[in-house]
């Protein structure tokens, strides 16, 4: 299989695109007014997707330091929107675990997002969202594989 080398940089689009959405987020959640900062809401959005995983993993996942992403986790656990649980694999790590008590939060951040993915759409097909949706995640896991330019 040949493969297809794009001769347009597309890392640059997909940093816009991103910087471009993160801005739309932080403005939509603020106006929201749902008592959470976007860097919380990330927090918050990354742990119900990437449950009971410790501290370290979920900065690696978020591109954070780890005292930047403690931060956040210490308000909201203070908050009683995140819980810190012993790791049954090793007693001096803590996995991080949304509480039961965000979900209403968690419900109007989803709603915040789903809001801006639906402009970011705007005026594509259902056919053009689904292509766009499994090409990125191609793209994704491409990229998620150990390859040449990772061990050179």
């Amino acid at each position: 299989m040949t493969s297809v080398v794009p001769t347009r940089p597309i890392g640059y689009l997909v940093a816009d695109i991103a910087r471009l959405m993160r801005r739309r987020f932080e403005r939509a959640l603020s106006a929201a007014d749902i008592g959470v900062t976007a860097a919380e809401a990330r927090v918050l959005a990354y742990v119900e997707h990437y449950p009971a995983r410790r501290q370290a993993v979920l900065a690696e996942r978020l591109g954070v330091e780890p005292m930047t992403l403690s931060a956040l986790v210490d308000r909201l656990e203070a908050a009683g929107l995140l819980c810190r649980r012993p790791d049954p694999g090793d007693r001096r790590a803590k996995l991080i675990e949304v509480a039961p008590e965000a979900a209403p939060v968690l419900e109007r951040i989803h709603g915040v997002a789903i809001r801006l993915r639906a402009e970011a759409v705007a005026g594509f097909s259902p056919t053009d969202v689904d292509a766009v949706y499994n090409l990125l995640g191609r793209m994704h896991e491409n990229l998620t594989v150990c390859g040449p330019s990772e061990t050179s």
